[in-house]
């Protein structure tokens, strides 16, 4: 499905990220695997170190922290904010919302949207194409989006394929309405049929938590997880990264009337290093164009990992000046889904350490 916007922009970036640091070399010894192979896992993978909340540490707490800091300093108008999409895997509830949660604890107005929207992988793209069909309304001005996950709560510390990757982290985006010539290009597709491949498998209606689906059981590959676990068939994803992203790049350019060779950066969401490499190889994209540094550095958080790329590596640059990006989250659903636009100047775009 493809979708084109005009007169809108992203106005700024704030990625949040737990203080809370774990280095892999000390979660290696929770595993049942030879140190030595651990270590080239961690060489081949790009593991290192990643950001994981404490106790208890919920989206909304994180949120909230990140949008006072915003409306403290007069980077974002409290009062003209007119929709709050909060995309997460992790809610603070079934219910309510945790848009909603957010919402009143920053005391927001009531005419206002909240919206969460559970997608993972792609969700921060999911979450702008929503932010962009919002302000399609002429009348309103501001969106802001929420992409956040705290999914190291829900994965097995004894889990090597799953827990040295894992990172928590949330991100804000300010969209709004913008007088300017240029257009931005998405596609987004769906394959329920394989999501199994990234699943937990217990927690919600289809198999309630028990004590059961809490006993933590060998895996039969050396890893050892419950049912409340996150699941991953590493295998399955790779295979389903390198089959499907190229094309649906291939696809947004023709869409859009452009090509590789006039995009600045690739900003993709970065499962690991090593699929990453093996993505650009494929699309035929220099990696110097493709930041592939996120893990190593933070975790993968996700679809939060794509906004903290642009941080981390654009950051101020996209304050003075603009790029011609092409942003792409794949995984859990299995969902895939791209965007070309012209980013920056930008009103803000920073990383921050909180909790």
């Amino acid at each position: 499905m493809n979708f084109v916007f005009s007169r809108k922009r992203i106005a700024g970036i704030l990625v949040a990220l737990p203080a809370n640091e774990r280095r892999f070399v000390d979660d290696m010894r929770r595993f049942d695997f030879p140190e030595s192979r651990s270590l080239k896992l961690m060489e081949v993978m790009g593991y290192d170190r990643h950001r994981v909340v404490t106790e208890g540490t919920c989206v909304s707490d994180l949120a909230v922290i990140a949008l006072e800091r915003l409306f403290d300093r007069k980077l974002v108008d409290r009062e003209a904010v007119d929709a709050l999409i909060v995309v997460t895997q992790s809610p603070d509830h079934f219910m309510p919302p945790t848009s909603n949660i957010i919402q009143g604890r920053l005391k927001l107005k009531h005419d206002m949207l909240c919206l969460d929207i559970p997608q993972g992988c792609a969700g921060y793209l999911i979450g702008l194409i929503q932010a962009f069909l919002i302000l399609q309304q002429p009348h309103l001005k501001n969106v802001l989006v929420v992409n956040a996950d705290v999914l190291s709560r829900k994965v097995a510390v004894t889990d090597r394929n799953s827990y040295p990757l894992i990172g928590d982290g949330l991100a804000v985006t300010l969209v709004e309405n913008n007088a300017g010539p240029d257009v931005i290009y998405a596609n987004v597709k769906m394959e329920g049929s394989a999501s199994d491949a990234l699943i937990i498998p217990a927690g919600g209606f289809r198999q309630p938590c028990s004590a059961e689906t809490a006993v933590v059981r060998d895996a039969g590959d050396g890893n050892s997880r419950s049912l409340n676990d996150l699941r991953m068939d590493g295998t399955a994803v790779f295979n389903f990264v390198q089959r499907e992203v190229p094309p649906m790049i291939d696809d947004l350019l023709r869409f859009a009337n452009s090509s590789k060779d006039q995009v600045d950066f690739f900003l993709f969401h970065q499962p690991n290093k090593f699929m990453l490499q093996k993505l650009a190889n494929k699309m035929g994209v220099p990696h110097e164009k493709m930041p592939m540094n996120v893990v190593e550095n933070f975790g993968n958080s996700s679809g939060v990992t794509v906004p903290t790329a642009i941080a981390f590596n654009l950051g101020e640059r996209l304050v003075r000046e603009s790029r011609n990006v092409c942003l792409a989250g794949f995984g859990v659903g299995l969902t895939w889904s791209s965007m070309l636009l012209q980013l920056g100047p930008l009103d803000f775009c920073e990383m921050i350490d909180v909790l």
